[in-house]
């Protein structure tokens, strides 16, 4: 029985050490779904160029996916820029997942979304690779710093969950701007095509909020804060973030019990 409506999935990035397949895999399975949207960066065919990590919770994501396809939810896969390969293969179906450049989705409310990844709203992805690459690599030097500094929170008793690399993003003024000129991009092109909003991804920047009477939906990603968007059964979207729901469980969870040797168990019983 499908929990939520829809659920829109994006920057996953498959294939790396950054990817949180583990944690993606317990939101997968707490969010049965009628379709299921994949918007872009689903696999990271750039950082696979230059070393490949692909574990075995990464291949179950694989599975899952393809077993939802299989069982009748609708999956449609979008690509993105580190995936864009398989934009060679839009219009096709491979197991039952649709590939397509841009989908419209229509929720059940009766609002009209355009649903694309958002690289092509990015100057710097669309005309100075070199320098996209560049800060690709500095991103996943800031998550796996994070992940390290995550572990020492936790050993520490310090709840909640704390990114690195979001607080940079909201300490650089240039990175600020470049978000605000990204989301006023998308929603605009929206706003050209009639249509009442945009969800996408592509920034790492999980967010829902009203833009000039449009609405801006972005997926967030599952490298750093682990998020995604639901659709409710009222058409009612929610970002959930994942990452501080687990940070969360595993700060409640209480302490494992102590065994004690059998030895010193009958010991005690002698005694007694």
């Amino acid at each position: 029985m499908p929990k939520v409506r829809s659920v829109f999935l994006s920057d996953i990035h498959l294939g790396t050490r950054a990817c949180q397949a583990e944690r993606l895999l317990e939101f997968l399975r707490e969010h049965p779904a009628e379709q299921t949207y994949l918007i872009g960066d689903i696999i990271d065919f750039w950082a696979m160029s230059r070393s490949i990590c692909w574990s075995q919770a990464q291949n179950t994501v694989v599975q899952k996916l393809l077993r939802r396809a299989r069982h009748g939810e609708r999956v449609v896969f979008i690509p993105g820029n580190h995936d864009e390969a398989l934009r060679d293969y839009c219009g096709i179906v491979f197991g039952d997942v649709e590939v397509v450049d841009e989908f419209v989705h229509e929720t059940a409310d009766g609002r009209r979304f355009l649903l694309i990844h958002g690289d092509q709203f990015d100057q710097v992805t669309r005309h100075h690779r070199w320098v996209a690459v560049l800060g690709d690599k500095a991103y996943d030097l800031l998550v796996r710093i994070n992940h390290w500094l995550s572990w020492g929170r936790r050993k520490l008793g310090i709840s909640g969950y704390w990114s690195l690399a979001g607080y940079a993003k909201r300490k650089v003024k240039t990175a600020l701007n470049f978000i605000f000129d990204f989301e006023e991009s998308a929603t605009h092109h929206a706003r050209e095509r009639g249509l009442d909003g945009v969800i996408c991804g592509h920034i790492h920047w999980a967010t829902i909020r009203d833009i000039g009477g449009l609405t801006y939906v972005n997926c967030g990603d599952w490298v750093d804060s682990c998020t995604a968007i639901v659709e409710h059964f009222d058409g009612r979207l929610e970002l959930v973030n994942w990452g501080e729901r687990a940070s969360q469980r595993l700060l409640a969870a209480p302490p494992a019990p102590i065994e004690v040797p059998l030895a010193a168990r009958l010991e005690e019983t002698m005694e007694a």
